[in-house]
């Protein structure tokens, strides 16, 4: 079995799949549906009960990763633009900027109830 991911294969996918490998994934961009771009997207959280994925880390602000903010997005907050390859969130920079964010070196507890619901909550997600 040939061991060698063929990352052309998978990106080619894109336009027409579904089904997507989280590391395509990774760093994509996330835009808003005026074209501004928000962030990019730093891991996935997955449910590990239901193999959905929860969250997408997104990264925003800072330069180089020096003074960024993460913010834990619910993936039914976000849409994908296969043709662009790139995410859309329906929301601006300044609510961003205010949203319940956190550290790169002090992630929240994502399994706590209280913290899910509050973050739902923001984006306007059910759960």
């Amino acid at each position: 079995m040939n061991d060698t991911i063929n990352t052309a294969a998978i990106n080619a996918g894109r336009l027409n799949s579904r089904v997507l490998s989280a590391s395509s994934l990774s760093s994509d961009d996330v835009y808003n549906p005026k074209g501004e771009k928000l962030g990019n997207i730093k891991e996935l959280m997955l449910n590990i009960e239901n193999g959905k994925v929860c969250y997408a880390v997104l990264s925003f602000g800072g330069f180089l990763s020096l003074g960024e903010k993460l913010f834990a997005v619910p993936w039914s907050a976000l849409k994908v633009d296969t043709v662009n390859k790139r995410f859309v969130m329906d929301t601006n920079e300044e609510r961003l900027k205010n949203a319940p964010g956190f550290d790169p070196d002090n992630w929240p507890n994502m399994a706590d109830a209280t913290w899910e619901k509050n973050v739902h909550a923001y984006y306007g997600t059910s759960y």
